[in-house]
């Protein structure tokens, strides 16, 4: 994948706008299993910025170079200016923040191994895709860790407290075709061809209305937060928003006149 980035070499985040209106953010450290430095970190947080201010993205795809998505992060590095508490809560959270709350989806394509904080980083986004060989494993406690980025949240939203606290603490390796069966991926792909099913599947994403997209995932991340009575009122308030959409009238149109809706984001 070419990316299209003028950001000085060495690149550990590349970054590829699509025409089709797909932003591709490969995490690039494969000789460190895309394991995060301070500098991935850095360069993570501008590409996601990036894709999520501009108005030609309309679905984002997150993946790793090589045989990994994510390792975790780089235990090599030296924290000499910063507490575990400020790189968990700020930097972290503040990534993690940022898929979760970007208004447009994001995919991840997980080739290969997903460990550590790589993990939380995957189940943030929006929907998974995963190599039929990769896996995922929260490998904090055997290092006398606990899990952060947030995936303690997302492991117990995810699959209940006593399972999600089991594979924490013995650190299982969950395959891909088991993550799909407990529902913390959406589907399966080749071991090579992992990147490229997330695209295709962006692809057909970005054909559909970005308003609509963007309200439902506002109101699906919403959902646990609220009684089934406050997630009526906030459908309710966002559908009319949606209604006003001029994309709400070609839609419309476009299902009366029986031809493809072409959507504008507007």
């Amino acid at each position: 994948m070419p990316a299209t980035t003028n950001w000085s070499c060495p690149m550990n985040v590349l970054y590829d706008q699509r025409p089709e209106g797909v932003a591709v953010i490969t995490l690039n450290r494969p000789d460190a299993l895309n394991s995060m430095d301070q500098a991935l970190r850095r360069e993570l947080t501008t590409a996601l910025m990036r894709a999520s201010h501009d108005k030609d993205v309309r679905v984002v795809v997150l993946t790793g170079a090589g045989r990994a998505f994510c390792s975790g992060t780089d235990l090599r590095e030296a924290h000499e200016h910063k507490t575990i508490e400020d790189l968990v809560n700020v930097e972290y959270g503040g990534l993690i923040e940022m898929i979760t709350t970007m208004n447009k989806p994001v995919i991840a394509a997980v080739n290969g191994l997903a460990t550590g904080v790589g993990v939380a980083f995957a189940l943030a986004c929006d929907l998974v895709v995963m190599g039929a060989d990769a896996y995922l494993c929260s490998v904090f406690s055997t290092i006398g860790l606990l899990p952060d980025g947030g995936l303690s949240v997302l492991l117990v939203r995810q699959l209940g407290y006593h399972r999600a606290y089991q594979l924490a603490i013995e650190a299982e390796r969950i395959p891909a075709a088991r993550c799909v069966e407990l529902g913390l991926a959406n589907r399966l792909a080749a071991p090579d061809g992992v990147a490229a099913e997330a695209i295709e599947w962006a692809g057909r994403l970005a054909e559909r209305a970005p308003l609509a997209l963007s309200l439902t995932k506002q109101t699906f991340r919403a959902a646990h937060l609220n009684t089934l009575r406050a997630g009526i009122a906030q459908e309710a308030k966002l559908q009319d928003r949606a209604a006003a959409s001029a994309d709400f009238r070609e839609g419309v149109s476009a299902l009366f006149e029986k031809r493809r809706p072409v959507f504008t984001g507007t």
